[in-house]
């Protein structure tokens, strides 16, 4: 049964991002956090007592980043970047960093940032003995190839805390609960079905909400467990989120493509 939520503006990093209120199927914080560093989301890289370079807001932003087995963030940055330079001159001593990830919605919405994660650790540059496994990993979060035109390292980011502030709430994550999570399976395709439901089927989204002919509709974000939407009037004094969740979980797209179409048809939508 399709349950949709409202929420209202509360409180976030950026002051005013509609908050969830309702009691619903939901990713726990680690879960959002590790799905979010397997996410192709800008992220940057901070260092105590390294100066970023002119133009830049941190030590280095990783391109590519994977997660090993045992929770490490593998993390490939611009070999020129200050991070890349700390780490090798650091050797096998580890660096104290913050990894910042920045969540913007891949559609046009007010309040486009819908969070952001920070993953605080000890930062090393993967040795030899470690080069195939690292480059496995970020192949497989980069399936079409590693960026061209220029030279890169990749870097080992050791967990030692997390948080996260987001459209679900503001939660600390623990090491081990970041080891034992995994991220959305839908994380790599959100974007492109995000901006596929806004263009082609925008009709069919608005029909989800019971919504004055003077508000905008867009789809928010996706996951496993729903759908989420937001709607907002012309100035967006007036902004809020619907969620609308799936009757299961969805692991592929082919099952969300199910689960959208049963969305659509439901008399509750």
């Amino acid at each position: 049964m399709f349950r949709p939520g409202i929420s209202q503006p509360g409180a976030d990093a950026e002051g005013d991002q509609p908050r969830p209120v309702e009691d619903a199927p939901r990713p726990t914080a680690a879960e959002r956090v590790r799905t979010l560093v397997e996410s192709s989301v800008s992220a940057m890289l901070t260092i105590p007592g390294i100066e970023p370079r002119a133009g830049e807001a941190g030590a280095g932003s990783p391109e590519v980043r994977a997660v090993t087995p045992e929770g490490d963030v593998i993390a490939l940055v611009p070999a020129d970047s200050p991070a890349a330079q700390a780490a090798a001159y650091a050797q096998d001593d580890d660096i104290t960093t913050v990894m910042e990830i920045t969540d913007v919605a891949p559609v046009s919405v007010p309040h486009r940032i819908r969070g952001r994660a920070w993953v605080a650790g000890w930062l090393t540059a993967v040795r030899n003995e470690q080069r195939a496994a690292c480059a496995k990993l970020l192949g497989e979060a980069a399936p079409s190839g590693m960026p061209p035109g220029t030279a890169w390292l990749m870097l080992r980011l050791e967990v030692g805390e997390a948080f996260v502030d987001d459209l679900w709430s503001a939660e600390h994550v623990e090491p081990d609960d970041f080891v034992a999570a995994r991220p959305d399976p839908l994380v790599r395709h959100e974007a492109e079905l995000l901006q596929h439901l806004g263009a082609a089927h925008a009709d069919q989204v608005r029909g989800l909400c019971a919504c004055r002919t003077d508000e905008h509709v867009a789809p928010l974000a996706l996951d496993q467990y729903g759908l989420r939407v937001r709607f907002w009037d012309d100035d967006a004094q007036r902004c809020a989120d619907a969620r609308f969740e799936f009757p299961e979980r969805v692991r592929t797209v082919a099952e969300l493509r199910r689960a959208m179409h049963a969305l659509f048809r439901s008399p509750e939508g």
